[in-house]
């Protein structure tokens, strides 16, 4: 017990100590010597973010790191940014978007007059990337303000304007902006104009303490009052000072809050076009009115507003909005597309929870691909789960080929894909009623009929109730049927991965000899044969190859592994999908029969319930929980192998 009082006083002191050096003070003669030896401390504000986002690293995602990457992309590269890692799943054109908009909004562009507006679909992440960025900064070193001011404001404003050419050149900065109207009054009535000894001090960014983080919230459109974003006048103070006197200001609305750092709209366009008249003045002048009458006040802030897309629509439409228009940079949020980036997306929620529960292989899965299938656009050119996986960079097998259908083909034709369907707090919802009703483990089964109820109960439209019913109850039920008949093979086969493999060397060296029109020696006795045209064809036949489409299937699979060998790649039976996919049938059929049989009866012989026995205590190695085996393996007799 004493250790640990000390442990925590330990932790205590150092962080009053770390604490300690953020409170620099001293004089802006002083703050000067500290910007020549580092003019980033002059930044403004879109600079200071864009380096918030940069400076974690980047990576570009190629083929060689990921082979989904060309399917996925295009041959487009992808950067990705540390500072979003392991928060934001299949957002990374979302996020090279966003971090565009910064680069050139630091470099002075036009982007640095202009409100970055998110726009998406409810529970696209919206909020979550702008809570992001409000995070990021307050984890920032300080920034350095005038000791004393309300709005944090940059010591360099005290440089009277003829001689901010001079200092520029000195200090290797830019200096924009005005002092605000309190910190003039201060500087000619308390230090007599003598700026050198304005004392400055180290700000830390905070939400909670208002320091360069101003939020707005979404006004009763009847009780508008644009206090809100620049302060107001202290009434009770105009017994004391005339009404032009700025020490009667009360500069603490959300423009004066976010100066220096960043302010977020929320839910913009529920606001009168009136009160957003206030935010483009300043993005685009950067300035806002001072209460009363007290001129103008200077705000370097990035301005991030969100909203769903039919506020968005709506606002659009009017034209009278259009100066509002010009000076909003779009980037859209729609929902992720990608299985296993939405898979992701349900794993950090859970892990962040106190959620302890056992879940079953393919429960998130399921989840997930409903939700993914209800922000799909039907194509003539597929099916949509055929759309799904070619959405995850899978290649899709289609009577022994792959399907020549790339995702930007398919991403043309679309015009609001990713902007409407299921919300990841449905599907969240939905786990978490899946939970209540069974605390120790939930599994596809369970989920989907929790989902199954919430869209009977759901306020939605007959015909988009009736689209996901069919989703639940039939293709689903399908795509589950097929992942568990998989798993329940492999539980029966011993060593599967070990006798696919096994199968597929066999089958490149027979095929390989019959496209050579060469012998296969056999590894044991060292003799020459012929190749076993009947085995290549028992393999070829689970894909319908079949007749004349078989020499050519042999040498596109000899072709495949003799290129992907001169790169260098290790040969498996998973480096070629239509092979892969054939062997995995052939190990199916071999077992299906036994399968049906042990998974079904209801009474078990001695060696069938040894079997039985062993397939359960595999399927458990496999990750699926102990008291969710009988359920899923009753579904599995009451709908695969049916009579």
């Amino acid at each position: 017990m004493t250790k640990q009082r000390i442990d925590f006083a330990k932790i205590i002191q150092e962080d009053r100590e770390q604490s300690h050096k953020r409170h620099w003070q001293g004089t802006f003669l002083e703050y000067l010597e500290m910007v020549k030896a580092d003019p980033s401390l002059a930044d403004l504000s879109h600079k200071r973010l864009h380096d918030m986002l940069t400076g974690p690293g980047s990576q570009t995602i190629t083929e060689q790191d990921d082979p989904r990457i060309q399917r996925l992309f295009n041959d487009d590269p992808i950067r990705t940014y540390n500072f979003f890692k392991n928060e934001f799943f299949g957002m990374e054109r979302t996020l090279e978007k966003i971090v565009r908009y910064f680069h050139a909004a630091a470099m002075g562009g036009e982007e640095a007059r202009q409100v970055l507006y998110l726009m998406g679909p409810v529970g696209s992440g919206k909020s979550s990337l702008v809570e992001k960025l409000k995070r990021g900064l307050e984890e920032l070193e300080v920034f350095y303000a005038i000791d004393g001011c309300p709005i944090q404001e940059d010591p360099l404003h005290l440089i009277p304007r003829h001689l901010r050419s001079a200092f520029e050149d000195m200090l290797g900065v830019r200096i924009e902006g005005d002092l605000c109207p309190i910190c003039r009054y201060k500087l000619m009535n308390e230090f007599d104009g003598r700026y050198e000894n304005v004392p400055v001090k180290a700000v830390t960014y905070s939400k909670r303490g208002r320091r360069g983080i101003g939020v707005v919230p979404p006004v009763d459109p009847n009780n508008q009052d644009t206090s809100v974003l620049i302060g107001s006048e202290d009434i009770s103070k105009l017994d004391r000072y005339s009404e032009g006197d700025p020490r009667i200001l009360e500069l603490n609305g959300a423009f004066n809050v976010g100066n220096r750092g960043m302010v977020e709209f929320i839910e913009v366009f529920k606001n009168e076009t009136e009160y957003l008249h206030t935010m483009i003045t300043a993005t685009q002048e950067k300035f806002v009115p001072a209460p009363g009458r007290h001129g103008t006040i200077y705000v370097d802030s990035v301005i991030v507003a969100h909203s769903n897309e039919a506020e968005w629509q709506k606002f659009k439409a009017d034209h009278t909005n259009e100066a509002i228009l010009d000076r909003i940079v779009v980037v859209k949020v729609p929902y992720n597309l990608r299985l296993t980036e939405e898979v992701k997306i349900y794993k950090k929620f859970l892990q962040r929870s106190s959620f302890r529960a056992c879940i079953s292989p393919h429960t998130l899965e399921i989840a997930s691909m409903f939700a993914i299938l209800s922000r799909l656009e039907p194509t003539p050119k597929c099916d949509l789960m055929t759309k799904l996986r070619l959405y995850n960079g899978e290649e899709v097998i289609e009577k022994g080929r792959t399907k020549k259908l790339s995702t930007r083909e398919l991403q043309e034709d679309t015009k609001r894909e990713g902007l409407f369907g299921i919300s990841t707090r449905f599907i969240m919802k939905a786990l978490d009623t899946a939970l209540s009703q069974s605390p120790t483990s939930i599994h596809p089964i369970s989920v989907r009929e929790s989902l199954v109820t919430m869209v009977k109960e759901a306020d939605l439209p007959d015909d988009t109730r009736k689209f996901y019913l069919e989703l639940l109850q039939d293709t689903l039920h399908k795509a589950y049927l097929e992942l568990l008949e998989k798993d329940i093979t492999k539980a029966f086969v011993y060593s599967f991965r070990e006798q696919a493999e096994s199968l597929f060397h066999n089958y490149l060296d027979h095929a390989e000899a019959y496209v050579t029109k060469s012998k296969v020696r056999d590894p044991n006795t060292k003799d020459e044969l012929q190749p076993d045209e009947a085995f290549l064809k028992s393999i070829e036949e689970q894909i319908a190859i079949i007749g004349a489409a078989a020499d050519g299937f042999r040498q596109e699979v000899i072709a495949y592994l003799w290129s992907a060998t001169r790169r260098g790649e290790t040969i498996s039976y998973l480096s070629y999908e239509p092979l892969k996919e054939a062997i995995e049938k052939k190990l199916m059929n071999s077992v299906r029969d036994i399968s049906r049989i042990v998974t079904k009866a209801r009474t078990r012989d001695e060696e069938q319930r040894e079997k039985y026995d062993a397939m359960v205590e595999s399927l458990i190695d496999q990750g699926y929980c102990p008291d969710s085996i009988d359920t899923i393996l009753k579904y599995a007799a009451n709908h695969l192998w049916r009579d």
